[in-house]
């Protein structure tokens, strides 16, 4: 679900914008067990200001360099933790644990061979494997993005205000839908929660809400003359 969302200035810093996110949760009163970010907060500002928090969170590291930079970790067959200092002109250094985790594609998408995801960490115990599945829990975020454009109000405006507006009610729709889908179309179980996503899809609740609406405001079907 969907808690907080913020705009991005031209002049914010991906620093700032992660403050501002995790403020928001700080007034939800929202305690969070780990972090999940994407390769675009991988930098020395964001991984030391998250040092200084102390918080749980797992990333990916971009590979950079032919031979050095952090494609240099990408040794050996099998998956390994280690310690890696990262370097920038501009804002120093940081060192960073990291996690290799190694597999191979086995056919997967047309392709084989090895294949590697290195993750950047902090106070989480899975290793291997084990980190590369928890990893891919961030991906219900790129799910969510995608449904949003399904029922994100289409505008010509280039007011960033009525632009964010239009997305933030997406948002609270897609999140509507993930909790009737918790709570109502659903059967707890012992061994997890049985989810009817196929009774109740998201064009479902536009269908009822674009219902609600034609009674409210006593829509026209017809015009005499």
């Amino acid at each position: 679900m969907t808690l907080a969302l913020t705009a991005v200035r031209q002049d914010d810093t991906t620093v700032a914008v992660l403050t501002r996110l995790l403020a928001r949760l700080h007034l939800l009163d929202i305690r969070v067990k780990r972090r999940y970010l994407d390769r675009g907060f991988f930098s020395v500002p964001v991984i030391r200001w998250l040092l200084a928090l102390d918080v749980p969170f797992e990333m990916p590291v971009i590979l950079r360099g032919k031979h050095g930079g952090t494609r240099q970790l990408l040794t050996g067959g099998r998956s390994c933790q280690t310690w890696y200092t990262m370097k920038s002109q501009e804002y120093g250094t940081v060192r960073v644990q990291v996690v290799i985790v190694w597999g191979y594609r086995n056919g997967k998408a047309g392709k084989h061979g090895r294949e590697y995801f290195v993750y950047a960490i902090h106070r989480v115990a899975l290793r291997g494997h084990a980190l590369f599945q928890d990893y891919r829990r961030r991906f219900g975020i790129e799910t969510s993005y995608r449904l949003k454009n399904t029922c994100r109000i289409k505008t010509t405006t280039k007011n960033p205000v009525v632009r964010l507006l239009f997305v933030g009610i997406a948002f609270l729709l897609i999140d509507l839908w993930v909790y009737l889908l918790w709570t109502v179309v659903s059967l707890p179980r012992q061994g997890g929660r049985l989810i009817y996503r196929e009774d109740f899809p998201l064009k479902t609740l536009f269908e009822f809400l674009r219902q609600a609406i034609d009674r409210h405001h006593r829509v026209r079907r017809a015009v005499v003359i």
